[in-house]
Order: C-alpha cells, then sequence, then structure tokens
C-alpha cells in the first residue's frame, strides 16, 4: 500500500470506527433516508448527527441531496466496493 492508499484507509476505517456512524449506515442499507427521520432513529439531536453525517460524507461512505428543506442521505455503493477491495489482500493472505 502507499501513502495515499493508507490515508484513505485511515479515512474509512475512522469513519466506521464510530457506533452512532454505524447505526446510520445501518439505517441507510435499505435507502435513502431523511435527515429528520435518521436523527429520530439513533435519537440523536440533529447538531450532533450533522457531525456523523459530515464524517461518513468526507469519508465517501454516503451522499446527500437536498430537497426544500430537507436533506436525504444514502449509502455510496461504490464506497463498498473499495472497502471490499481493500480488505481483499487480508483474506487471501490469510487463507
Amino acid at each position: 500500500m502507499n501513502s495515499t492508499s493508507l490515508a484513505r484507509s485511515a479515512r474509512l476505517f475512522h469513519a466506521l470506527s464510530d457506533e452512532t456512524r454505524l447505526r446510520v449506515l445501518e439505517l441507510l442499507r435499505d435507502g435513502e433516508r431523511c435527515v429528520c427521520d435518521l436523527s429520530q432513529a439513533v435519537g440523536a439531536q440533529q447538531s450532533r448527527l450533522s457531525f456523523h453525517l459530515r464524517t461518513l460524507k468526507e469519508a465517501g461512505l454516503v451522499r446527500d441531496r437536498r430537497q426544500g428543506r430537507w436533506i436525504y442521505y444514502a449509502v455510496r455503493l461504490e464506497a463498498l466496493d473499495e472497502l471490499e477491495l481493500m480488505l481483499r489482500p487480508f483474506r487471501t493472505s490469510l487463507a
């Protein structure tokens, strides 16, 4: 791994290292959700949830879109593919 891919891996795994962010990703598994729905589901105020959503977005794990006054979030499937590719060498070297 070069330093760029190490930094990318660190950013992704940092974003995944928090229970609230994992819960958000779990909620998004079924599709796009409004930030207001996410806030209620995880039991966090929107200001606190915004921090977690920004971390996930900056890591490239989620995308957002604005519709009126609401923001909707969804998992970026490309990021999941990227995670799979990052982890694959570990599986093959340990098998």
